[in-house]
């Protein structure tokens, strides 16, 4: 057997920059006298491929330091009036810019964490794969099958995650010198590269088999309940492809010019349940950033009225939408609303829906998947109730669904245990828009009713793009802003009540969701950024001078087509 070395020497800089922070999962400097511990076999460099699966989810869901908290602000997935991690500087409606330059910049570990990690993600796959390339072998065709396939999925989603985010990013490849810094390339060519490596992924996968040193893949690779074996591998490959191949759209023209069949035949081989990760804050992945912050109940969230809203029946949202922007929640009014879907507290005053869900219901150990609250939102305490920043963000409601893993974990350890990083109604709605938008409105209507009616409400029984969803102007769900100013509400339709599924279903279980929606759908509020520019750190690296570091949003000197155009679906 020829034993070749994976040459890791450039990651030096790349781990200094992304994981330090992260000790659980450090990675050993290769310069180091210790160094042997790490290249001394195939063996190690295997044990090295198989840690970083956990890498990638600690570079997603390990910190608050990121962009994530700027995006959900974007989104109006939360509303919070701290300056923690540019969160406050960085509401909509208004001029917000992000910011790129290397003075005066607040935001400078936020705007690169992400960047900087999945790019050590790739770095470390691809030298994996090079190393093979030049001879390295773990003894049988199906156990380098197996490592091949992890580290191209591996690639892929390190790779497709970054271009959704950041407008160009640089990438290595197989036969690149340890030294070479990858090439800087647009998104839309990274997320080519991306989808390419999935399907090398699968490919590589089908040549492997069950043997005893192929699959499943080892348990300490991928914790969690479930064993990936060859096939179950495959679907979870294919359903990272859809969400990666449906969001890099960053305007409704691209989005409609998806291959959506092709997101379609993904998502119908992909997951069949929730994709959970069972969480460690000492072994890894450690999963403490904006999932267990948004569960604080204080000045860092609180859910604004725009999405949640349209579930209201009580009348309160279509007063709310009636006032002009500036008007919402003034006088230190925040935003009550009653809905018979049992994802929120159910009750027609605030007293009835806090008794209806007590928080501290779900502060006990969880059984099976650490996401088990009666509701998804708590109606909080009035005593902690938040009136700073701007008003049309007040509202009486934060998000709830994971405080029993946040507090108490599987067996009682706040943030140890099982939790979901991709859950099956994400996968379920990238298939639904792919049939609605291909025309096949039953297809769509069929799976938008799995997590409706589940929650109680009605189903959608007529299948057209045109028809409003069951019930009357009072009672139907969801309720939309109106065209043409957007000061009145309505019964929605089936992309309304699909979006409206997204939206609930999927807040805060994945990396921004509702801002990659948003923005391909065409309803991120106006004059928001689109994306991210690439971190100044790099530019600066390759050599970039001062005066050609930019950043995304509107203003001059930022990226062009960087801004959300206005006026969006529903008028923000």
């Amino acid at each position: 057997m020829i034993r070749k070395l994976i040459p890791f020497a450039a990651l030096v800089s790349v781990v200094a920059a992304g994981a330090c922070s992260d000790n659980s999962l450090a990675v050993q400097n290769p310069n180091s006298g210790d160094t042997k511990r790490v290249l001394g076999s195939p063996a190690d460099a295997e044990n090295l491929l198989g840690s970083y699966f956990k890498r990638w989810v600690v570079g997603m869901y390990g910190s608050t330091g990121d962009i994530q908290g700027m995006a959900n602000i974007f989104s109006l997935e939360n509303m919070s009036s701290l300056a923690n991690n540019c969160q406050n500087s960085h509401y909509p409606f208004g001029t917000s810019v992000n910011y790129n330059q290397p003075s005066g910049n607040v935001c400078t570990g936020e705007n690169q964490r992400l960047y900087a990690i999945l790019g050590e993600v790739n770095r470390v796959a691809t030298s994996f794969l090079t190393a093979q390339a030049a001879g390295l072998t773990l003894g049988t065709a199906a156990r380098d099958n197996r490592d091949a396939a992890f580290a191209e999925f591996l690639n892929g989603v390190a790779i497709g995650s970054v271009a959704l985010w950041y407008d160009s990013l640089g990438v290595v490849s197989v036969g690149m010198s340890t030294q070479d810094a990858g090439k800087l390339i647009g998104y839309k060519a990274a997320g080519d590269s991306a989808l390419l490596h999935l399907q090398n992924a699968i490919d590589l996968a089908g040549k492997s088999n069950t043997s005893s040193d192929g699959f499943p893949i080892p348990a300490t690779w991928m914790p969690g309940p479930l064993s990936y074996s060859q096939a179950e591998f495959i679907k979870l490959v294919r359903t990272y492809r859809a969400r990666i191949r449906a969001n890099l759209a960053r305007t409704p023209a691209e989005r409609a010019a998806v291959d959506w069949a092709a997101v379609v035949a993904d998502a119908q081989a992909g997951i069949t349940a929730d994709e959970d990760v069972t969480a460690s804050t000492t072994a890894g992945p450690n999963m403490s950033g904006w999932r267990s912050q948004y569960d604080s109940f204080s000045t860092w969230d609180q859910m604004p009225p725009f999405i949640i809203g349209w579930a209201d029946t009580s009348g309160n949202y279509a007063g709310w939408i009636g006032q002009a922007l500036g008007a919402r929640g003034s006088g230190g009014q925040n935003f009550f609303m009653a809905t018979p879907d049992k994802r929120f507290p159910q009750g027609d005053t605030r007293v009835a829906q806090q008794a209806d869900f007590k928080i501290q219901s779900c502060e006990v150990p969880q059984v099976g998947p650490a996401y088990s609250c009666a509701r998804y939102f708590v109606n909080r305490p009035a005593g902690n109730d938040q009136f700073v920043g701007p008003g049309w963000g007040f509202s009486q409601y934060d998000f709830a669904r994971f405080h029993g893993w946040v507090q108490k974990g599987d067996a009682g350890s706040a943030r140890n245990g099982t939790t979901p990083i991709f859950v099956k109604p994400e996968l379920d709605m990238l298939q639904a828009e792919g049939l609605y938008r291909q025309g096949n409105y039953a297809g769509a209507v069929a799976l938008v009713n799995i997590t409706r009616t589940k929650n109680g409400l009605p189903p959608i029984t007529a299948s057209d793009a045109t028809s409003p969803v069951p019930g009357t102007a009072t009672t139907c769900i969801p309720k939309v802003p109106q065209a043409p100013n957007f000061n009145t509400v309505g019964c929605g339709k089936l992309l309304d009540a699909l979006k409206y599924e997204k939206y609930i279903e999927t807040a805060f279980t994945n990396f921004s969701g509702w801002f990659l929606d948003e923005r391909g759908w065409g309803d991120l509020p106006a004059n928001s950024p689109t994306f991210w520019a690439t971190p100044f750190q790099d530019l600066q690296a390759r050599g970039y001078p001062l005066t050609a570091i930019y950043g995304t949003g509107p203003g001059p000197g930022n990226a062009p087509n960087s801004v959300a155009v206005g006026p969006t679906t529903y008028g923000w």
